[in-house]
């Protein structure tokens, strides 16, 4: 639910998500909220109540909107309002919102919306992080992204995205390809002995040595397994307190 739906079906219907639409992996249908406006200048806001500055986007357009995404007697879609207000996004609630069957994102401007409407109809507020953007729909898109995904079909493989920064609680160990030798500097050695046991130690040592150093504030020595702190041991490494590496 947009104001700028040309915005949103251009990024949707590129790459990686665009292929999932296509192929009818996903449905994603952008709504110009303001052809739900009720007037001939399609006007979609007005002046706040109690002075300031900006303009407040009414009630009405939004509610009218989201109403004609569902039929009576079918069930309500999960309403996510992109706000600054909301609780910050991250991958465990992309794998949450990619579980339900129809979620809408509604996409905010000027200086917010009606809070009757939010109350009305919005199950829960989410941003993207600690900092306000001119509208709604870049935090939108992003998570549209994020949770389409998810999907089955969406990318090749469920390990496409199940050994990615996040998804497991730690960051995603580093990448090579061709070739073996690049401006004097060579990929590890471990990636090209062809032992696959060795290779998925030396991976998720790296994630784990990341996520401290970089993301003290996500590690947690206690999340580390028996078998994580044997792998550790068994390379000599000394295994991360949680403490920012320096």
């Amino acid at each position: 639910m947009t104001l700028f739906p040309e915005m949103c079906e251009t990024v949707m219907s590129e790459s990686i998500i665009g292929r999932a639409r296509k192929a009818g992996k996903v449905e994603i249908v952008v709504t110009n909220i303001r052809d739900f406006a009720g007037n001939k200048h399609n006007k979609v806001d007005d002046m706040p109540y109690g002075g300031g500055m900006g303009m407040i986007m009414a009630a009405d357009p939004i509610y009218n909107c989201y109403k004609s995404l569902y039929k009576e007697g079918e069930p309500k879609p999960h309403l996510v309002y992109m706000s600054p207000k909301g609780k910050t996004f991250n991958q465990q609630k992309a794998v949450e919102l990619s579980k339900f069957d129809r979620v809408v994102l509604l996409c905010g401007h000027y200086e917010g919306i009606d809070e009757r409407v939010i109350e009305e109809i919005v199950d829960e507020e989410i941003s993207i992080g600690d900092f306000v953007l001119t509208g709604g729909e870049l935090p939108a898109l992003t998570v549209a992204d994020a949770v389409c995904r998810m999907l089955p079909g969406v990318l090749s493989d469920d390990l496409c995205f199940e050994e990615e920064s996040h998804f497991s609680g730690f960051l995603e160990y580093p990448q090579y390809t061709r070739p073996a030798l690049w401006q004097g500097k060579e990929v590890p050695e471990v990636l090209l002995s062809g032992n696959h046991a060795k290779i998925a130690e030396w991976r998720r040592i790296q994630s784990v040595l990341i996520t401290a150093e970089r993301r003290p504030d996500l590690f947690d020595p206690e999340s580390l397994t028996k078998a994580d702190k044997k792998m550790f041991q068994t390379n000599g490494i000394p295994i991360p307190d949680g403490e920012k590496m320096s």
